[in-house]
């Protein structure tokens, strides 16, 4: 990972999505913990993995590039 993944702020994807179609690191992060730090590609609502084979039953709370 480079120093500048490292130093990117988190964003909420409630509020500020990624755009659809792009890698992104992700995670849950809220009263349980954080969780589930994973790269995926968000397609509207739903959550895959980078190379598309499944998506994911959650939505992420954060990503960052």
């Amino acid at each position: 990972m480079s120093s500048t993944q490292t130093t990117e702020q988190w964003k909420r994807t409630d509020t500020d999505p990624p755009p659809n179609g792009v890698a992104v690191l992700t995670k849950i992060d809220d009263a349980a913990g954080v969780r589930n730090e994973q790269v995926l590609r968000r397609r509207e609502n739903l959550w895959f993995f980078p190379d598309d084979s499944m998506y994911v039953y959650y939505t992420p709370t954060h990503w960052k590039p």
